[in-house]
């Protein structure tokens, strides 16, 4: 007997950032989605978390930027990398060269606004506990005994992940060799004291830092005593030990805002699809939270996935289009996990890493390294291969200005976008997935670029021929 037709396009396994943003970006291109999230609540510990430059410009991109950054605050993007204190290099080829302080249930919060204003049924206290897959879709049934069907699944749903386990993907790395306390809370000691004891402190090495927030309030990292395996967060009379112990002093710190324990494990998944499901963000990758990468990795995920798997649904993608979501991103978290045990060493106590340590400070005074340095942070230097091509090629495309206003602007429907600066090129076979944009002003030097709907650049060109080879390999056959 057949199974029966899915009565839904795509469900999503976890409703943070990721599953979130993947959830609007298929509804942009009306996939139905479902997103199944075994959280009964929204996460309500105020965690302030870091967007990048390259996680801010896709914000933009889709026009959520201005409601983001009405609830976050812009920081100094300098000093990100193992939180050595080097400034910036100037003109980082962007309009958002700052990262966004924002408080994690409030990005959460708008982000899956935004998809249920598009569509998305988010269902809370749902969590999937068994699947099965077919040649025609995908079966899954929730703890609680509801049975749902859909064409795909995908994964978002954390470092623990159901669906990765069931799916028997591996997940080899490095288990945690160490544990950090992190958490905000208030101090009763002068600000001029902290910084200075936290000063002479953070010269030794290690994971240790008492930087001040606003508002009388201290984001607080100190090492815990040792890795206790426990889930539950810490609480300030474990923080205030550790301070006595690693400087000397606690500060004085009350009102426990929140906190959390991590190790620094570091894993990859060993492949990101196996036939009708998918993984995304921690479901796929884990490191520690060293720069601030982990959320931003995995909204970048969705945003590269999203446009692939809704062309796969609706029968418009070329052969191999869903594949290139591992072949782009899976590097892209190798990166971002290497970098990350780069910067662990170069925190670690003792004389071998503060030797390592001086050097590499040393070596970012030379604005290509600090700058190559900052990219890897970012995520603005990720060049994806499409072989061979000019340099733009496989690059981020910034927010242009076009001469009658921003790039951005008109990428807020998640298409594809034929930017033109000859006035001779076209896309007449594609007008239902990629727009045209005459734009002889733009602030370009190249002739037209074909810019995919996650905003990098799939071709540069003036030949019509040409451009038409690869509008058909990246969004399908003509017809539309």
């Amino acid at each position: 007997m057949r199974p029966p037709r899915p009565a839904h396009d795509v469900i999503i396994a976890g409703c943070g950032p990721t599953g979130a943003v993947l959830a609007a970006e298929l509804r942009l291109h009306g996939i139905r989605v479902i997103v199944l999230e075994k959280g009964t609540e929204p996460v309500s510990a105020a965690r302030i978390v870091s967007l990048h430059i390259r996680s801010i410009e896709l914000m933009a991109m889709r026009g959520l930027l201005d409601r983001i950054l009405a609830h976050g605050r812009r920081r100094p993007v300098g000093g990100s990398f193992a939180a050595i204190a080097r400034p910036a290099p100037e003109d980082l080829g962007s309009a958002h060269a700052y990262q966004l302080g924002i408080p994690q249930p409030v990005l959460v919060h708008l982000l899956e606004e935004y998809a249920t204003a598009l569509g998305a049924q988010v269902r809370r206290g749902r969590a999937v506990a068994i699947f099965g897959q077919d040649e025609e879709g995908v079966g899954v049934e929730t703890a609680d005994g509801e049975r749902l069907r859909a064409r795909f699944l995908v994964g978002c749903d954390g470092a623990r992940s159901t669906v990765r386990k069931q799916l028997g993907v591996g997940f080899p790395g490095e288990p945690s060799r160490t544990e950090t306390l992190m958490g905000e809370m208030e101090a009763d000691a002068p600000q001029e004291e902290i910084a200075a004891r936290a000063a002479e402190v953070d010269e030794t090495g290690g994971a240790f830092s008492f930087r001040p927030i606003g508002g009388g309030t201290y984001r607080v990292i100190v090492p815990a005593a040792g890795i206790s395996g426990r889930a539950e967060p810490p609480g300030l009379e474990e923080f205030a030990r550790r301070l006595r112990e690693v400087a000397g002093t606690d500060f004085g710190v009350h009102t426990l805002r929140w906190s959390s324990r991590f190790g620094d494990a570091t894993r990859l998944a060993e492949r990101y699809r196996a036939g009708r499901v998918l993984l995304a963000g921690d479901a796929a990758h884990i490191h520690p939270p060293t720069g601030g990468q982990g959320l931003n990795l995995g909204v970048q995920d969705a945003f590269n996935l999203g446009w692939k798997l809704a062309a796969q649904v609706r029968g418009q993608a070329p052969e191999a289009l869903l594949d290139s979501y591992e072949a782009e991103r899976r590097p892209a978290a190798a990166d971002v996990l290497d970098n990350t045990r780069a910067q662990g060493v170069l925190l670690a106590a003792g004389p071998g890493p503060e030797a390592v340590r001086r050097l590499v400070t040393e070596l970012m005074g030379f604005d290509a390294v600090n700058r190559r340095l900052l990219e890897k942070i970012t995520a603005t230097g990720i060049r994806y291969d499409f072989g061979v091509g000019p340099d733009l090629v496989g690059r981020r495309m910034p927010d242009l200005d076009l001469g009658h206003g921003r790039l951005y602007g008109l990428m807020h429907l998640g298409r594809g976008l034929l930017l033109d600066r000859t006035g001779r090129l076209a896309a007449d076979g594609w007008k239902d997935r990629v727009d045209r944009v005459a734009a002889p002003a733009a602030a370009l030097d190249a002739p037209c670029v074909l810019v995919r709907p996650d905003g990098y650049a799939a071709w540069v060109g003036d030949d019509q021929e040409d451009l038409d080879a690869h509008l058909t390999r990246w969004f399908g056959a003509p017809g539309g």
